[in-house]
C-alpha cells in the first residue's frame, strides 16, 4: 500500500471504515515495520482493525488473547512434553540413551502464536494481533521486549529465532491499566475515538444490511447521547451494531416501539446502567410526536 489513502481504500473494501489518523497509523506501521499499540474504549474497533487488516493484506491473522497469568509458554513457546517421555520409553525399550540435546530439538518445540508469526513463511507476513494487552501482568509485558524490538525470540536450548519479514504487529488496549513505557516506546500508538455521528451511521449500516434507514439513523443518535451519561460502561460501536441488529431482527423499525425497551441488555451491560438507559429511552419516546 503506497500510502494512507491506499490503506482506507483497501480497508473499506474489507467494510471496516477507518478515519485520516488510523488510516495513517496502518500505513506507517507498514511501511516502517513497527509494532502498532491501539488504544480506546471498549467496543470502538480496535481489534476488528487488525481483523480487517489481515483480510484486506490477505494473509493469515494470528491471534493472542491477554489474560491475567498469561504465561511465555503460552504465549511464545513450549516444549511437547508428552512426546518427550514417549520418546524416552521407546529409546529406554531400544536400550539407548537419549540426551538433552535430543530432547530439547525443533522436533519437540510446540508453536504458541508469536513463535508461529515470527516463523511464518507465507508470502505476505501474518498480522499478529496482540489483544487486550492491558489484561496480562507487568511481567508479561517484559517477554515482549525482545519480540518488539528485533522481531525475534530466543529458545535458550535451541538460539534465536527471528522473521524473515517482520509480521504486522497490532497491540490493543482498553487502558486497564498503565503500559510500560518501554512497551509504549517499541511501538507506534494510535487512540481510537468514537465515531463521528456520520461514520457511526456508515458503519451500522454496512454491519446490518437489512436494517432500516430511520432506524440506523435514530439508534446511532440514541446511543451517542447515552454515552454522555454518567454510564459504568458506555456503549461502543459493538453494543451499537448489536442493538440495531436485534431491532431489525425483530422488526422493529423505530425506537417508539414497546419491545424496544426489552431489547437494551445489547447496549446496557450493568444492572445501574440498564436503568439510566431504560430511562433515556423512555424519555426519547415521550417526546415524539
Amino acid at each position: 500500500m503506497k500510502d494512507a489513502r491506499a490503506v482506507r481504500d483497501r480497508l473499506d473494501a474489507v467494510d471496516y471504515l477507518v478515519d485520516d489518523g488510523l488510516a495513517m497509523a496502518l500505513f506507517l506501521a507498514l511501511r516502517l515495520g513497527r509494532p502498532l499499540l491501539l488504544e480506546g474504549e471498549p467496543g470502538v474497533g480496535k481489534t476488528a482493525a487488525a481483523k480487517a487488516l489481515a483480510r484486506a493484506l490477505e494473509t493469515p491473522l494470528i491471534r493472542l488473547q491477554c489474560y491475567e497469568g498469561l504465561t511465555a509458554g503460552e504465549a511464545l513457546y513450549e516444549w511437547n512434553h508428552q512426546r518427550q517421555l514417549l520418546a524416552i520409553r521407546l529409546a529406554e525399550a531400544q536400550d539407548t540413551r537419549l540426551t538433552d540435546a535430543d530432547l530439547f530439538s525443533a522436533e519437540f518445540l510446540q508453536e504458541r502464536p508469536i513463535l508461529r508469526a515470527v516463523r511464518h513463511r507465507g508470502p505476505v507476513p501474518p498480522v499478529l494481533l496482540i489483544d487486550e494487552i492491558d489484561r496480562a501482568d507487568d511481567e508479561f509485558e517484559a517477554l515482549l521486549f525482545e519480540f518488539l524490538g528485533e522481531a525475534g525470540v530466543t529458545v535458550p536450548e535451541l538460539g534465536t529465532f527471528t522473521a524473515r519479514t517482520p509480521p504486522v504487529v497490532v497491540l490493543t488496549s482498553n487502558r486497564s491499566r498503565e503500559l510500560h513505557d518501554a512497551l509504549r516506546r517499541r511501538c507506534l500508538y494510535h487512540w481510537i475515538d468514537f465515531p463521528t455521528p456520520a461514520r457511526a451511521v456508515e458503519i451500522v449500516r454496512r454491519a446490518v444490511p437489512g436494517a432500516t434507514e430511520p432506524l440506523i439513523h435514530t439508534a446511532v443518535q440514541f446511543v451517542g447521547g447515552v454515552r454522555d451519561r454518567d454510564l459504568e460502561k458506555p456503549p461502543g460501536m459493538a453494543e451499537a451494531i448489536d442493538w440495531v441488529a436485534a431491532l431489525s431482527v425483530l422488526g422493529i423499525a423505530d425506537l417508539v416501539a414497546d419491545d424496544v425497551v426489552r431489547t437494551i441488555g445489547t447496549i446496557a451491560k450493568t444492572p445501574d446502567d440498564r436503568a439510566v438507559v431504560a430511562a433515556a429511552l423512555h424519555a426519547h419516546q415521550e417526546s415524539q410526536p
